[in-house]
């Protein structure tokens, strides 16, 4: 996999918070023209981008906001078993510490943090645009 795509409504403060969560700026970039309206199937597109690398360099996640054409509908956040719904996972050395972190980043808890037998602490944090991300701590 290359990486997984985002699009949010607040690139800075979507940066902010993988940023948090241990991820690192690679770098940013605005694109438009006909290359993009052929890949998207949009007319007349412009984008900001972000890409931002795992700590181990192995993945990454594209932040994109639009500033044309202009999303029109924007859906509440659905509950985790729709399907489609985009979520992510990253292992962490502290599930609370983690989120706690990420909380004045707009972070909200989906469930509670659980416990699977004696091999994960695991927790759903709602992060930027509504996407779900999965803070797993690995106990044993």
């Amino acid at each position: 996999m290359d990486h997984a795509g985002i699009v949010v409504e607040d690139l800075d403060a979507a940066i902010g918070f993988f940023v948090e969560l241990g991820m690192e700026l690679e770098g940013r970039a605005t694109v438009e023209g006909e290359w993009v309206d052929q890949l998207i199937a949009l007319e007349d597109a412009r984008a900001d981008m972000a890409m931002l690398k795992t700590p181990d360099g192995h993945s990454r996640v594209e932040l994109s906001t639009f500033e044309r054409p202009v999303a029109t509908n924007a859906q509440p956040s659905p509950p985790v078993n729709v399907p489609g719904i985009p979520r992510l996972a990253f292992v962490v050395d502290n599930v609370d510490d983690t989120f706690e972190r990420l909380r004045p980043h707009g972070a909200e808890l989906v469930g509670e943090i659980a416990e699977y037998e004696t091999y994960y602490r695991y927790g759903y944090a709602r992060g930027p645009a509504g996407v779900i991300i999965g803070l797993v701590q690995e106990l044993s």
